[in-house]
């Protein structure tokens, strides 16, 4: 058993884990892929204080050196269920039951689906939700972002400088994303920007051929040719498991305060899983160190 295990290994998870390692509690990170969390798939991270611009693979890097360097443990395992009552704290995988004496969740957020008939049926034969892990397949080819926030602009972005021709489609009149993105993107001249129209439907039998596109001033349809469609737009909490255990609202985020302490006794939340206005690697790192500090003065 150990002082704390840290279920999630993004930005969140690993500065929580250096906090409490520091402060010289035997501190474990259970993660269930890879560092990082939605980090290691960003192109380029340009508002990580202290680093004008670092990829997000060396920013990631950078996180589980960081922690073992502490002396934090890091273990791999997809969670299939939580025990969180009692002074005992018992996460559960598929091959292993972990126990603690406090428990922080980091456990992150996930790319929300478009819903548009023939995503599923052709996710990973032209469909992507992460263009650094698949826009090198697409080299010289035509492909369609879905989406207006950072993430949507960082793909085109990224993909404008391998792919031939790069199409942005966004169902509002203008992107979300940030002032400095939409400035890189203003300088791309492969890029077009397609506003205020749907995805009626991804089109292809064994790949991806094009996507039918609908304007929503007047429903007219259009075929967009392409090779490769990646879609973001936004993510979901990943709190499936915590429904009926902790407070969460209507979007499944867990709706505690900035000490990050949930209603049971030493389960803290950190991270993008916690109801918040502003969800960015900075904030994350925030509420790590928040629920460590909290996690720390419980086992005191």
């Amino acid at each position: 058993m150990v002082d704390v295990l840290i279920v999630g290994g993004g930005p969140a998870g690993v500065t929580a884990a250096i906090y409490a390692a520091r402060a010289g509690l035997s501190t474990m990170i259970l993660e269930r892929m890879g560092v990082g969390g939605q980090a290691a798939t960003t192109f380029e991270i340009e508002n990580w204080p202290g680093s004008t611009l670092i990829t997000g693979f060396d920013f990631s890097t950078n996180l589980e050196k960081h922690a073992k360097s502490v002396g934090a443990e890091m273990v791999y395992g997809d969670v299939t269920a939580f025990s969180l009552e009692g002074a005992v704290k018992k996460v559960t995988t598929a091959k292993e039951t972990y126990e603690a004496k406090a428990v922080i969740l980091a456990l992150g957020a996930e790319r929300r689906l478009l819903g548009a008939p023939g995503e599923k049926e052709l996710t990973g034969r032209g469909v992507s939700y992460c263009a650094t892990c698949d826009g090198n397949f697409f080299r010289k080819k035509t492909v369609a972002v879905i989406g207006g926030g950072n993430s949507a602009v960082e793909d085109a972005i990224y993909l404008a400088n391998i792919c031939e021709k790069v199409y942005i489609i966004h169902r509002r009149d203008q992107f979300r994303a940030e002032g400095y993105l939409q400035r890189k993107l203003e300088g791309l001249s492969n890029v077009e920007k397609i506003f205020n129209t749907g995805v009626e439907r991804i089109e292809g039998e064994t790949a991806v051929t094009g996507l039918v596109l609908k304007e929503k001033s007047d429903g007219a349809e259009r075929v967009l040719p392409a090779s490769g469609i990646f879609i973001a737009v936004g993510t979901k909490p990943r709190t499936d498991l915590l429904a009926g255990a902790l407070p969460l609202d209507k979007g499944g985020y867990v709706d505690v305060d900035e000490n990050c302490a949930t209603p049971l006794p030493g389960v803290f939340v950190a991270g993008d899983i916690r109801k918040k206005a502003l969800r960015q690697i900075v904030t994350a790192a925030s509420d790590g160190a928040n629920a460590a500090n909290a996690a720390i003065h419980f086992l005191a």
